[in-house]
Formats: structure tokens, sequence, C-alpha cells
């Protein structure tokens, strides 16, 4: 019979969408209060795989990822999400969003996004929230499943997960 533990601590990073880069360095500094220090911010690029953000956030939203620094308790994601939430509408006009922010979770085994949509893959966490392994490592790099939205399963950001995983790995040496 296998007994209740602790979890092994996992990377937090945020995926950002947004049309409204003059707030950047104040949603870098909301999200430091919850999140911690962040060890890295990517270069935004056009988010071009749908078209379906464009009317909600008046125009094409860039893409961009933060990671940050500290290694956090896997348990946690649903409160990353319901705080990414608050933030979300502060940055709303008129009903419609100008960021939106997706929290997830990198690990040695998949990384993970929370999310406040229910379907038949996702696993209910709490407050009517729910986590997606959207990446699953295997073969020497991740791998997308047949959810994963289009630009998590692009090369390119495939290969910046991978990035994440390594650092991730090696700092958990480190602090180990």
């Amino acid at each position: 019979m296998g007994t209740a533990g602790s979890y092994t601590l996992v990377k937090w990073f945020v995926g950002v969408l947004s049309t409204e880069p003059s707030v950047h360095e104040q949603l870098f500094e909301q999200l430091k209060q919850r999140f911690g220090d962040i060890e890295q911010v990517t270069d935004p690029v056009p988010f071009t795989f749908t078209q379906y953000y464009h009317e909600e956030m008046g125009g094409e939203p860039q893409r961009f990822f933060i990671v940050f620094k500290d290694l956090v308790d896997p348990s946690r994601l649903a409160d990353g999400k319901i705080y990414t939430n608050q933030i979300e509408q502060q940055y709303t006009v008129s009903g419609k969003r100008r960021i939106n922010l997706d929290p997830g979770l990198v690990s040695s085994e998949n990384v993970i996004l929370a999310t406040t949509k229910n379907r038949s893959h996702r696993i209910p966490l709490h407050d009517g929230l729910y986590g997606e392994v959207t990446l699953l490592y295997r073969n020497r790099t991740y791998q997308a499943l047949p959810w994963t939205y289009a630009d998590f399963a692009s090369p390119e950001w495939i290969s910046f997960f991978c990035t994440i995983r390594r650092n991730y790995r090696e700092q958990m040496k480190r602090e180990s």
C-alpha cells in the first residue's frame, strides 16, 4: 500500500498573451508578488496560431512566457490561477481582456496548465479549476497531446520548455 507524502517541487511559469505592452512592467511586479523573482522573460512574438483572441483583445496579441526562480509545490497551481484571473480582471476594459495569463508548471515529466474550463482530459483541482497535462516528456523531448494548444505544440515552444526542464533539473540537483 502506498502512503501519502509530499510532492516533488516544480517550476512556475506564466504564459502571457497581451495587446498592452505598456503595462508589462507593472504586470511583472504583480506576478512577482505571488510567484517570486523572475528568472526569465521570453521575447514577445506575434500569436499567429488562431484569431480566437483578436476581437476580445482588440488586435493580434503577442505571446511570451515568464519563468520564475523558486521551485514550488505543484498543489498550489489552482491558487496561482485564481491570482492570475484577478490580474486579468484588472486589465479588462469594457468587459474585454487585454492580458490573458496562463499559469503552469514544468517538471521532469510534463508541463501542466491551469484552466477554468472542464474537458474530459482535465483533472479537478479546487474552486472550479482544473489541471491539464499539456506536454508529456518522452523520448528526450516534450510531446504534444491531442488537446495541446497549437502554440505549446510548436517546435519553438517545445524547445523552450525543454530548456526550462534542463534548467529545472540542474536547480533540483543544486537544491537537494
